[in-house]
Parts: structure tokens; sequence; C-alpha cells
């Protein structure tokens, strides 16, 4: 979809039910988006169309962690005796007093409170290139936090495109140059795309097409995700609020070395990086790069039988080669890498991908209207689909042996086996669809499509796909002047799906040698010889109306669909010699109905208001799963929380430890005012209660004005980054005042501690202050008796303002002499999230791809983005 040119499109249409999208074989078992791209049109000469757009961008500061500016580094008051909060073992000036000296080894802000009359030695003192180089300086809080790392995001998309054409022909050539630098520092992404798309008659029976894009993607250090080495990571759940992000920058700049705040002995003259390297060093030296050249596209022949009958011929492509590689500089902290997934301090990674697709296809359609009451339309065909991906994916071993050469000869050691994978595919479809209709007021549409694939077991592969529909147009039948268009409709279909190549029968895997000795083992999943494919079966029930002249609109339907033997790697257990295996795996449903009103609530004279509101909700449920098996793990997350499939719940249930209630559902507070946890808790569900979405069309003359506002209620997620984030002390809630007016950090017996809301294990409410003065107590991550998971598990209900967009179509008048059309427009995205649950983040930035789903960690911010696009037609 990424190299889909937006500039190319000329309408998306979204195929939605099985029913819908039974003919497009398993890639449609769950619904089809359509994409149309432009096309040339006959006309007089050669239309020329340009087009360019500026976009800016910056974060949503809602979407970041707001960081408490009272307290420093540490975890607690462990370390000297002059003051607990610093070190404070060794004379740095000589005058025969221990120094105090900020932890740089911790990556926490549980320390000690700021205070400028306080002369420290902290992580800037022990860089040679400050002016600061051995001098004390004022413990206060950072000028600059992690919010200032972020740049301003620039977008430059300039397209062009001519098109033409006459009675036996025409074309449309574009060409699109994307530019977009991200909010991240060293990161950008240039896109240049060429489309063609054209038709030729030959006679009055044949016509041939030709659809082609090529484009090249180029990126530089895209956005880590995860745990690691993801800087969101580093700001949002270990960090040190008086760490000046401009001063690293500064440092990294002017040395080109790794100067870091988290050092591992300083004192001792290690200056090293400890956890973290500095955030600048990450983005400009370990970054990842990417190129991708891509040709997609297809060839046809139509050739019109008869007036009602034609037959096409059409090749379709789809192929690509990529180039991914990985850089770890000489100096950086020590990190799982490579292959072997060993901690190296340096290295390089490089991936290969060459990925091909072909489909052929040849297919009849008919569309016969045999009087004026029957007709009869419909498809005929046969579709072979191949598929081939060769990866190869190489690492060094033990770190560059020559710093800043990145290539895998540069190893330390002898580089480990390449990773070469090759996945073949094959599927052969035929199948066949008719819609009969009659008195244009009742319609019967049925379709069926048989599979072979060479993916699952011989014997197994082959399925077959069919589906059944009817509608009555019951308006024909009703003489109302206030209802224009009424249908009911009904359908049933089953849909078949296979897997991707290799899941069928087990292979060895070659490891490194062992002196002379060639080695393999076995893989850490297990094949299924057994697989079947996947069965997918629905019903849906519709109404359309449209009525009040057009100027009220119903489209509502409800579905219940049940998916069957899905194909699913699952964990098991270990001491089989596999750590995963490949199964069919039960029955999972979904029910739900969806809803979309259009209207025009006012229409006079040049102003007309157009409005479409949109509301679904899906309710999905484990109804089985296999082999006695009572769930499955669908993801594991840090801190005991895990996603999963368990029998009888919703699909895709948050499990981990939660509060404790009592009978009148409060939660109990123990002895010394922390939570009570309890172990294996549902905390909640990833996907939402219902979504819904309200778009408006304001225009006046040449003027239009629209907005959308997004709606997404229920479901919740859980936030990595506040259950550690909260522990090390960063949110600005983790200090200031309490209930009683006195620090938060301050120890219970001087009045500080929280207050949690609940009741003590005899029912009265809670009186007791749960300890804030360390990291490993009332925010504290890690103790399985207290603060359950459930305290950073969070509703993920939002409602925005996604886009808003003006734009102004010039008075033809103006330049009716040089041009055909002159517009301007101005559009904004993400522009304010007026409601959500979740702090400091986006309840749509989490982590998750697949099934891992409702799981926040390492989360960007959210860009807010205003453009501005000039089109000219001539």
């Amino acid at each position: 979809a990424s190299d889909i040119n937006p500039e190319d499109v000329e309408n998306i249409s979204v195929l939605k039910g099985a029913a819908a999208t039974a003919l497009y074989g398993s890639r449609g078992a769950n619904g089809v988006i359509m994409v149309t791209t432009k096309k040339g049109k006959s006309r007089k000469g050669i239309g020329v169309s340009i087009s360019s757009t500026i976009t800016g961008g910056k974060i949503d500061k809602s979407t970041f962690l707001e960081y408490q500016k009272e307290y420093g580094a540490g975890y607690g008051p462990y370390y000297g005796e002059t003051n607990p909060y610093f070190l404070d073992y060794a004379d740095l000036d000589g005058d025969g007093v221990n120094d105090l000296v900020v932890p740089t080894t911790e990556d926490g802000s549980y320390g000690g409170k700021f205070d400028p009359s306080l002369m420290v030695y902290q992580w800037e003192s022990f860089v040679p290139e400050s002016e600061n180089f051995g001098k004390k300086m004022p413990w206060v809080a950072a000028a600059n936090d992690p919010s200032t790392f972020f740049e301003n995001q620039l977008t430059l998309n300039n397209s062009i495109d001519l098109n033409g054409g006459n009675e036996n022909g025409t074309f449309r050539l574009g060409y699109t140059n994307f530019d977009d630098k991200g909010i991240l520092p060293n990161s950008t992404q240039k896109r240049n795309t060429v489309n063609l798309n054209a038709t030729q008659k030959f006679g009055d029976r044949l016509t041939s097409g030709i659809g082609l894009t090529y484009t090249n993607q180029a990126t530089v250090g895209r956005y880590s995700t995860g745990y690691s080495d993801n800087l969101m990571t580093q700001f949002r759940q270990w960090w040190e609020t008086n760490v000046d992000l401009k001063r690293q920058e500064k440092f990294y700049q002017d040395t080109k070395r790794n100067v870091t705040w988290n050092m591992n002995d300083p004192i001792g003259g290690d200056f090293g990086p400890i956890y973290w390297d500095n955030p600048y060093w990450t983005r400009y030296e370990n970054f990842q790069s990417d190129n991708r050249n891509r040709v997609f596209g297809n060839v046809n022949l139509n050739y019109k039988v008869t007036d009602w009958f034609n037959v096409t011929g059409r090749v379709s492509m789809d192929s690509f080669n990529e180039l991914r590689e990985q850089r770890r500089a000489v100096g950086s902290t020590a990190a799982e890498w490579g292959i072997n997934k060993t901690d190296d301090g340096s290295g390089y990674e490089r991936t290969d991908i060459n990925f091909t697709e072909m489909n052929y296809d040849l297919f009849g359609t008919f569309n016969k209207r045999f009087n004026d009451d029957l007709s009869l339309s419909g498809i005929l065909g046969t579709n072979i689909r191949k598929e081939r991906r060769e990866n190869i994916k190489q690492s060094t071993s033990g770190g560059l042996s020559v710093p800043g050469i990145y290539s895998i000869g540069n190893s330390v050691n002898t580089p480990p086996i390449p990773n070469e994978y090759l996945g073949e595919k094959q599927v052969n479809g035929y199948y066949a669809s008719a819609s009969v209709g009659f008195k244009d007021t009742y319609f019967l549409d049925v379709s069926d499509r048989y599979d072979i694939s060479s993916a699952l077991p011989a014997g197994s592969n082959a399925y077959n796909y069919y589906s059944g529909s009817a509608s009555f147009v019951f308006s024909n039948l009703i003489n109302a002047n206030w209802l224009r268009f009424g249908k009911v409709r009904l359908g049933y279909a089953e849909v078949g799906n296979d897997t991707t190549p290799l899941n069928v029968y087990d292979v060895y895997t070659r490891s490194d040698n062992f002196g002379s000795n060639v080695l393999t083992s076995v893989p850490s999943t297990k094949n299924n010889s057994a697989l079947r494919p996947e069965r997918t079966k629905s019903w849906e029930a519709g109404l359309e109306m449209n009525t009040l002249g057009g100027r009220l609109g119903l489209d509502m339907s409800v579905y219940s669909v049940n998916t069957v033997d899905q194909i699913l790697r699952v964990t098991q257990s270990t001491s089989t010699g596999y750590s995963f295996r490949y199964v069919n795996a039960g029955d999972l449903s979904n029910k739900g109905i969806e809803i979309s009103l259009t209207g025009t609530p006012i229409k006079v004279a040049d102003f007309k208001w157009d409005m479409t509101l949109n509301w679904s909700k899906n309710i999905n449920k484990v109804v089985d799963l296999y082999s006695g098996v009572e769930n499955v793990q669908l993801a594991s997350y840090q801190g005991g929380v895990s996603l999963n499939a368990t029998k009888g719940e919703r699909y895709g249930t948050i499990r981990g430890t939660g509060f404790k209630y009592d009978d009148n559902g409060n939660k109990v507070i123990n002895s010394s005012g922390y939570y009570i946890s309890v172990a294996d808790q549902v905390l909640g569900v990833a996907a939402p209660d219902w979504m819904g979405g309200l778009s408006n069309s304001l225009s006046y003359k040449g003027l239009v004005l629209g907005f959308l506002v997004d709606v997404s209620k229920g479901g919740e997620v859980y936030s990595l980054d506040m259950h550690y984030g909260q522990g090390t002390g960063l949110p600005y809630y983790t200090a200031g005042l309490n209930d009683l007016g006195n620090e938060i950090r301050a120890s219970v017996a001087d009045g500080g501690g929280v207050l949690n809301e609940g009741v003590l294990a005899d029912g009265s409410q809670n009186t007791k202050r749960a300890p804030a003065s360390n990291y490993s107590q009332a925010f504290y991550w890690g103790n399985a008796s207290r603060n359950p998971g459930a305290m950073t598990v969070y509703d993920a209900t939002y409602v925005k303002l996604r886009e808003a967009s003006l734009s102004y179509n010039l008075p033809k008048a103006l330049y009716k002499n040089f041009a055909n059309n002159i517009s301007f427009g101005l559009v904004g995205r993400n522009l304010w999230i007026i409601k959500k649950n979740l702090p400091f983040a986006d309840p749509e930035s989490g982590l998750g791809a697949g099934n891992a789903q409702g799981y926040s960690s390492g989360a960007y911010p959210t860009v807010r983005s205003i453009g501005f696009n000039v089109k000219i037609d001539f």
C-alpha cells in the first residue's frame, strides 16, 4: 500500500463481507480494497496537470511525556553518607573533602531534590570538550527535556501528469516526487513514482490496455519500535531529568563521539555507556537504511465477442528488490546483534529481498438483457497466481574490525552462516458468478471459486468458496414521494484460506560449523503435515434507503462470521525440542452491525452542507480452540502481561496481575497503603466496543470546508511506558504535592506518600498512604504481591478531529485564456485529540502488528500537520 501513489488514484472502493469478495480468493477472506487508478481521456490536444503540496508538522505534546522537574538522577537514598542521593567516595577537586557526584550509572529520576545552591559533579563534568569539565555544576532540572529532541516534519510532494487520447486510444503518464523529513534527526524518505495507463483499440472488437507503475524509494533512519534501541523507551521509561538534550547534541556534533549521560564509571575513568547511548549518536551512527525498486502493473487484451459477451486475458506483475541495512558503530552499548543474537558493541547487518508475484487471468464477462423484465450478468474465469520470495540475511560477528567500515567482511570473527529463505507458492483458481435480475426489482447473485494451493499438504490443498445473496428493491413497489430508493439484501458465503509457504514439512536448519564439523539442528517451530485450509462462514443482511428527495440516506448491515480451522503458530513445551508449532485452531465468532447515514441538512442557493455518520460494533468470541486447549497466548509483554485467545472469552484479552476487589467492587488496599495484587486476571480486551466517525462538507460556490471527527469507544491498552516510567519517577505526578499539601516523595511520617483509592481489609475507607520516597514503593513495577499490572492498563477510548480541509477553485474567468482549472487547498491532520484516557500517548500509537495489539511501548508522539496544495490543469 505504501507504494501506491495517491496522486495516481481515481477512487477507492471497499468491498465488505464474504459474499462480496468470494471471487477474489483467500486474499479476500477479510474484505477487499479496490484501488482504481487514473486513466487518460479523449480530448483535444494533451492535458497537463501540475500539483504541488508542502506539509509541515510538529508533535502533539499531549501525546508525549510531561516530566517532573523537581528531582534528578537516582533510585532513592542509597548512595553517599554526606547526601544519600549522591556518590561521595572521591575527592575530585583536591580540597580534602569527598565531592557529591550524580550517579550516572542509573537511568531513573528518583534521586535528590533539585537545589540550585547545591554544587555537584554530573555527566557533563566528565566531558573534556565541555566548559564545565572538571567543575561542579548547580543541581537543577534540565532546560531542554526530551520533548526538544523532535524536529519539525517537512514533506514536499510534487507531481505532473500528461493525458490525452481520441476515439481509438487514451494515455496518462504521471510522475511524482515525494520528499519527507521526519520528526527524528536523520530521518528521511525520498520516493520517485512513474505511472503509465494506456488503452488502444484495434477495430471495433479488440482493445488492449496497459497499466504500469515504477517506484524507487530510499529511506534513512526509520524509527525503531519495541524496546531496547528504541529512543522512546529511553525517553519514556529510563531517563534522568537533569540531562539536557541540547548539551547531548552539542557534544555529539562537536566530537562525533558517543558522549552519553549514562556512563559506566566516570570517577574511575570509564566514560563509556552502560545502558543508553547518546540519543544523537543513536540517530546519526546507529541508523537503519533501505532502498526498494518496485514495478507493478498489468497488460490486458479484451475481445468483444458479441454485444453482451467479452473475453479478457490479463497478465499482472508485482516485483521488487530491496536492500535493508543496519549499523552499530564502534563505541555503542553492547546489544543483541546479528544472526546469532550475541551481545556486540558494534556491527553491520544486511538483508537482501527479491519478491515477484505473477497473476495470469483469463475470464469472460456477460451482460444480457432478454427483455424488459429479465437480465443476466456474470463472469467465468481462471487465475494462476505464482509467488516467489527470496531473502538473504547476513551479519558480522564480534563487532567491526575497523570502525566506520560497514561490510560483512569487516567482521572481527568469522561471520555466521547467512540466513537464507526461498518461499514459493502457486495457487490455481477457477471461478464463476452470475446475477439474475427481474423487473429491476428482484436480484439473485451466486458465485463459486475453487482453489488449489501448493502451500498446503497434498490431499488437503483444494478448497472452494461459494456465496449466494438476494436483494429486493422494495421502493419499486411503493408509490411514495418521500421514498426515492429502498432495498433489502441477504447473503451467505463460505471462504477458504491457505497459509504461507514452508509450514507443512519439517526441515533442518544450518548452524555454524564446530571446527571442521558441519552442524544442523531442528528449527524452533514444528511444522504440520496435516494442516487443513481455514474456513470462514458468513451471514449478512442489509437495508439501504434514500429518502427526502435524496437528502437522507441509510445503509445498514448486520453480520455473523465464524472462522474455523485457523492456521496459527502457537507456543508449546520446549521439552519437545520445539518452542512453537503450527495447528488448525478452533472457532472464532464475530457478530456485529454497521450503520452509515448520509444527509444534506442544508441546500440553499449556492450553499450546501453534506454530512456522513458511520457507526460500527463488533463482538467477537473464541468459541473453541484445539485438542482441549483452553488458552492460546498470542503475545507476551513485559511486566507479566500477555495477550490471549481464551475459550469462551473475547479474542485478544489482556491478562496479568489485577486488583483485588471486595464484594462491593472496591479495590482492596493492604496495611502499607498499596493495592493488593491478584495473579492471572483479565485486565481488558484490545478491541474497542464500537467505532464511529462524522464527516462534514460545507460548500459555497468554489469554496469547500470539510472536517472529520473519529471516535473509538472502549477497549484497553497496556502501557509499558507507564509501567516502567512511573517507577523510575519520570511523570509529573510522581512528584509534587499530595492530598495533604505535602511532598509526595517525603516520608509517610512527614506527611508524604500516595493515598490510593479503595478500602482496607475490614471494609473501611483507606486512609493509609503508600510511601513514594524511592522507586520501589508506590509506583514500583516489580512486586508480585502489590502494585498490579492493572495499574497501567488504560481505557483506549478516543475522540479526534482527524482532519480538516479548506479548498477553493478560482473563478474560471480569471484564467480561462491559459488554464482549465486552478485550485488551492489547506489540509490539517491529527489536529486535536478531543478526548483520551491513555496518559502521554495516542491510544492509536500502540506497538503491535497482526495479533499483537493492546500494547503501548516506546510510543512515538502523534504529529499534528498542516499542508498547502496548489493544482493547475492546462
